[in-house]
């Protein structure tokens, strides 16, 4: 990591030392419109936007009460878009039985070097234990991705999360996933 920004160790991996740092919605403009843009991330993230608009998003993330953006770092590289919520205060829980302190995650694995072999759900089994591990008031991590998005959902599976059920949100339809504690 380049600059100074808080960094949370979540593991020491097989591929490396992966840390979570908070987004600077300015800084980090660049890069997350980079991905953003990309077509694969495109076509599930619908956020093919320009940079002004990602750093506008980005900001809004940070000024969230619920919701905090990170960069996933391996090795100190910069390769993953996060966003970790209480998806109990999130929109989300209106089309779901929530219950108190559900985590939400929201996960971009950035360039495309680092998609189709299998860091993703090594990354995100990480992310969700060190998450539940920190927040000892969450029972569970929810996740809804989108149900075209076969990778991803496959992802989220490998990860320990289940599939409850197809749920209608008003951007997608998304598998409601559910990753409970001792998973």
């Amino acid at each position: 990591m380049t600059r100074e920004e808080p960094v949370v160790p979540v593991a020491e991996l097989e591929q490396g030392k992966f840390a979570l740092r908070a987004v600077d919605p300015v800084a980090d403009a660049g890069l997350v419109h980079g991905w953003m843009n990309d077509p694969e991330v495109a076509e599930y993230w619908e956020m093919a936007e320009p940079r002004d608009r990602i750093a506008a998003y980005l900001r809004e993330q940070v000024g969230s009460g619920h919701s905090t953006p990170y960069l996933g770092c391996l090795d100190g590289t910069p390769m993953s878009y996060w966003e970790l919520y209480r998806a109990d205060l999130d929109p989300l829980h209106r089309h779901y039985e929530a219950r108190p302190r559900d985590a939400g995650v929201h996960l971009l694995l950035g360039p495309s070097a680092y998609r189709g072999r299998g860091l993703g759900a090594t990354l995100l089994r990480a992310v969700c234990d060190w998450r539940l591990r920190t927040d000892p008031y969450a029972r569970r991590v929810v996740a809804e991705p989108d149900v075209r998005n076969v990778r991803s959902v496959r992802t989220f599976e490998r990860a320990g999360f289940r599939l409850v059920r197809h749920i209608d949100l008003p951007d997608k339809r998304a598998a409601f996933m559910v990753r409970e504690r001792d998973a």
